[in-house]
């Protein structure tokens, strides 16, 4: 009987450890699904079209200079390739400034020909309206559309999903925010952490570590929005008001955040690797002539250096997955930062607070899981890393 009993136990935890996987296997592949899907959408919106005059030998056209001829900042062909001629912008709602209600119609059924006529008589017209509207595509140059390609995603310097006619999907902003704020607040946690772990280590009294462990360790329980407030009402402020800024909401309070969301992993694991440290080694040093802080810094830091690196990982690997925090104190700014003093936006920030806005199936919603797939590369990366230092320490 307690064999049976030892088989189905045994059959219960082989049955969760493979539905487990299975799990984490197809949550990994909806992901990849999702995200490539991107690469398969036109830069156009669905349904509308771009028109030139036929007399316009421009052939094709990036996105961003879409975005950038409808932003008028590009306004004339020969800054794209073409002639020299004025660029004149028009969209469906400009029709009323041509035409009126009684020329066009009382349902819009003669606004295919006007339109036509308008295209055809001004060379320098570039027209974004739907394509219901191109009725004698022969008479008219409807301008090649192209998908969504790498170079405008990992490449891009802009992040502006809602923009027409071109959405703008560059993660360039995105991710060297991410890295930007995840490097300083290591900068920031790896001092404090360290001298907290030697400190308890090597210095602290059992008394006092067995107060202090618990009480860090009760820091990595406190959800990161609570985090978030308190940058908000604490840090943020500060921060404005010691380098004089304009806003507080910068890359550099997102990192103090993250540095204090850090410090509990980095100390815990630090510490233990620290305490791991051959008692022996220890006397060894003193029995040699050693000072107590040569001993630190000359014996156990070098013994322990596997386990610091994987703590500082760790809390790497902590930073960049931050949402909430970050979100609340960084300013939320879509651009490439060149100071850490500038509002900035990280991967998971734009995630959470883009994904529920995207319409399903979209190119905005796919680039947001596209991401997702960004990041978890750069996790993978830690995590390797982790496991690299781990092994070569035994």
């Amino acid at each position: 009987m307690k064999k049976v009993f030892e088989k189905i136990v045994e059959g219960i935890l082989t049955c969760s450890g493979y539905i487990t996987s299975i799990t984490i296997l197809l949550i990994v592949a909806f992901l990849f699904t999702e995200a490539f899907g991107l690469f398969n959408n036109k830069v156009i919106e669905d349904g509308y079209v771009l028109v030139l005059n036929k007399e316009n030998e421009i052939g094709k056209l990036s996105s961003r200079e879409i975005k950038d001829i409808f932003d008028e900042e590009i306004v004339n062909w020969k800054e794209v390739g073409g002639k020299d001629l004025p660029i004149k912008l028009f969209r469906l709602e400009d029709l009323t400034a041509y035409y009126s209600e009684a020329e066009l119609g009382e349902s819009y059924e003669f606004a295919s020909s006007k339109i036509e006529t308008l295209i055809k008589d001004d060379p320098g017209i570039i027209a974004f309206i739907p394509r219901k509207f191109v009725e004698n595509p022969q008479n008219v140059h409807v301008l090649e559309d192209q998908t969504i390609s790498l170079k405008e995603v990992f490449a891009g310097t802009e992040w502006f999903p809602t923009a027409t006619p071109a959405p703008q999907f560059g993660f360039l902003p995105l991710i060297t925010g991410t890295l930007w704020v995840s490097f300083f607040a290591i900068l920031i946690a790896l001092p404090f952490g360290l001298s907290v772990s030697i400190y308890m280590s090597e210095i602290a009294t059992p008394r006092v570590r067995s107060i202090l462990k618990p009480l860090i360790e009760l820091l990595s329980g406190i959800p990161s929005v609570v985090y978030g407030f308190f940058g908000l009402i604490v840090i943020v402020p500060i921060i404005q008001k010691v380098f004089n800024l304009p806003v507080g909401e910068t890359g550099l309070s997102g990192s103090v955040v993250l540095a204090i969301m850090a410090l509990p992993t980095i100390i815990t694991v630090a510490e233990d690797a620290m305490r791991n440290c051959p008692r022996t080694m220890r006397e060894a040093s003193l029995a040699l002539g050693a000072s107590r802080w040569q001993t630190i810094y000359k014996v156990v830091v070098p013994f322990s250096i596997s386990g610091i690196t994987s703590g500082v990982v760790l809390g790497i690997g902590r930073a960049i997955g931050e949402t909430m925090a970050v979100l609340m104190v960084t300013g939320n700014a879509a651009v490439i930062p060149v100071s850490i003093l500038e509002p900035l936006r990280t991967i998971p920030a734009t995630i959470a607070a883009e994904l529920g806005e995207a319409p399903s199936g979209g190119a905005h919603y796919q680039a947001l899981f596209m991401l997702g797939v960004v990041l978890f590369f750069i996790t993978l990366i830690i995590n390797s890393c982790v496991e690299y230092v781990s092994s070569k320490n035994k």
